[in-house]
């Protein structure tokens, strides 16, 4: 009785730190907390309903991944959006996209290409809105990394495409219409079904050396799609 009391109190704990990570990840993402803010952890308490811990677990989390900055006896920041980081961010997520859908066409199951194609078919519906279609990108390419089957890799790739889409975020209202860069993923989805990783490969990377034109030319003001080379395997 009291193993199970501990256990259940652990899950509770786990619940509630996954909760506030969840929910300030997003705002983070969505700039409501933007690039070098403070962030006021009591302030988080109070919006969130969560306690201190839990709290602090999400932090310590998201500084991991980059998305924040702790400095001791200053505060904790929202981490900045660099040109220089750009740069850096697309250099790994060229390299390790590919292997992913690489990974994919080797492992994946019909079940992962069933789901992609639901998430899809969501961006034909008439309301979809653009905040949708950019959760319907990320839930393609979580489905990828699934399918790969290599949790270290996932891991990764997560953190980066959080990284990724915060600058999506900053640049949506210079972007206009992001429906086209979405449907992309049907042709990589059909590639992965088809076990055929040179294309899929292929095709992912040019997915991602687009999205990265775009964000350049909206933060630098004319589009450099040279600044990284393809992949090529």
């Amino acid at each position: 009785m009291i193993k199970k009391k501990t256990d259940k109190r652990r899950k509770t704990a786990t619940s509630l730190s996954q909760q506030a990570y969840e929910r300030i990840r997003h705002k983070i993402i969505a700039l409501d907390l933007p690039p070098g803010s403070v962030i006021n952890e009591t302030a988080l308490r109070e919006e969130l309903g969560l306690g201190r811990t839990p709290i602090r677990e999400a932090l310590q989390r998201l500084a991991l991944e980059k998305l924040i900055v702790i400095i001791p006896r200053r505060g904790t920041f929202v981490a900045e959006i660099g040109i220089t980081d750009l740069h850096r961010l697309f250099e790994a997520r060229l390299v390790l996209e590919a292997f992913a859908a690489r990974l994919a066409c080797r492992r994946g199951k019909e079940k992962h290409w069933q789901q992609m194609a639901a998430v899809l078919a969501r961006a034909d519906e008439p309301d979809v809105d653009q905040e949708q279609l950019i959760a319907i990108d990320e839930a393609c390419h979580e489905i990828i990394y699934e399918a790969a089957d290599n949790k270290f890799l996932r891991d990764i790739l997560v953190s980066l495409y959080a990284l990724s889409l915060r600058l999506w975020y900053y640049s949506l209202f210079h972007i206009g219409g992001m429906r086209e860069a979405v449907i992309e993923h049907v042709r990589i989805m059909e590639q992965l079904r088809e076990h055929n990783e040179d294309e899929a490969a292929r095709l992912i990377v040019e997915h991602i050396q687009t999205f990265q034109a775009t964000i350049q030319e909206v933060m630098l003001g004319t589009p450099r799609p040279d600044v990284l080379p393809s992949f090529r395997d």
